[in-house]
């Protein structure tokens, strides 16, 4: 197991399963109220992640479709050109990524991946080159056993229904929910936008 410390501790360990999430820069809203001191971390980023899912100011460059699109699609690249891992689920929000997947590298090899190619086209479809896209931080979590496995799947691919995004997961375009059913023309019409 390998362990390494920016501001927040990370560890990770290759081949064992882990939760992945970052979000754009400048995406939570102001005067945010965290939770107190003594809180565990699970629920820490239960918080943080509905703020993010209820947030009505701040970027939402996710919610074009071909900024979304890319960002599925280097996902997906990572995963089955590059091998470095093996794609258990993922969802892309207006504001925020979630994915679950066993790296083949180590992490902080696999997010620089992510996250600087993806921030590097986005700001170039977005004619912003220069500016940070990403939050500098992301958010992991070792998947302990099968039970956490299936419910952190559960959590990733139930997101967009959470926040109001569709009713049915399988009907969001942008999530390994709505890549399960072929990315049928009904899933094209669904935009990842906040009602």
């Amino acid at each position: 197991m390998s362990f390494y410390r920016r501001r927040l501790p990370h560890l990770y360990q290759a081949d064992q399963p882990v939760f992945l999430t970052w979000r754009l820069y400048g995406s939570l809203p102001p005067n945010s109220s965290f939770p107190a001191a003594g809180v565990t971390s699970g629920r820490a980023f239960a918080v943080l992640d509905r703020l993010l899912d209820e947030s009505r100011t701040g970027p939402f460059y996710l919610r074009q479709p071909v900024i979304a699109d890319m960002v599925v699609e280097v996902i997906h690249h990572c995963a089955n050109v590059l091998g470095r891992y093996t794609l258990h689920a993922f969802v892309v929000m207006p504001n925020h990524v979630h994915i679950l997947v066993s790296p083949n590298v180590p992490l902080p090899r696999l997010t620089k991946a992510l996250k600087g190619f993806t921030a590097k086209r986005a700001n170039q479809i977005l004619a912003r080159t220069g500016n940070p896209f990403w939050q500098e931080e992301s958010y992991d979590h070792l998947v302990r056993d099968s039970v956490e496995w299936e419910r952190i799947k559960f959590y990733i691919e139930e997101n967009p229904v959470r926040a109001g995004l569709v009713r049915q997961a399988r009907h969001y375009r942008w999530s390994s929910a709505g890549w399960a059913t072929g990315r049928s023309p009904a899933d094209r019409e669904v935009r990842p936008t906040l009602a």
